[in-house]
């Protein structure tokens, strides 16, 4: 789901994948799409990094990201909160 706050910067929900990065986590977002040939709702995965200023992300949180500047080569959002815990 894509919200948008702020003016015009997208706000999505994914989980943490990868926290091995310095201030930085790999988050897998999930989406439902409609596939036009087959008529069937198919899972879409995307994988992005975002930027986790104090580092208190880990693997299996559920985090809400909103787009921001581009922060290096790759990254282009940033967490806003921890949605979910992992156990």
């Amino acid at each position: 789901m894509v919200r948008r706050e702020r003016g015009q910067r997208k706000v999505v929900v994914g989980r943490v994948v990868s926290d091995k990065m310095d201030k930085t986590v790999i988050v897998q977002i999930e989406r439902l799409i409609h596939h036009s040939e087959y008529n069937k709702i198919v899972r879409s995965r995307t994988r992005v990094k975002a930027h986790d200023e104090a580092n208190q992300c880990r693997v299996g949180d559920k985090v809400r990201l909103m787009e921001t500047r581009p922060l290096s080569r790759e990254k282009r959002w940033r967490v806003v909160e921890i949605v979910e815990k992992a156990l």
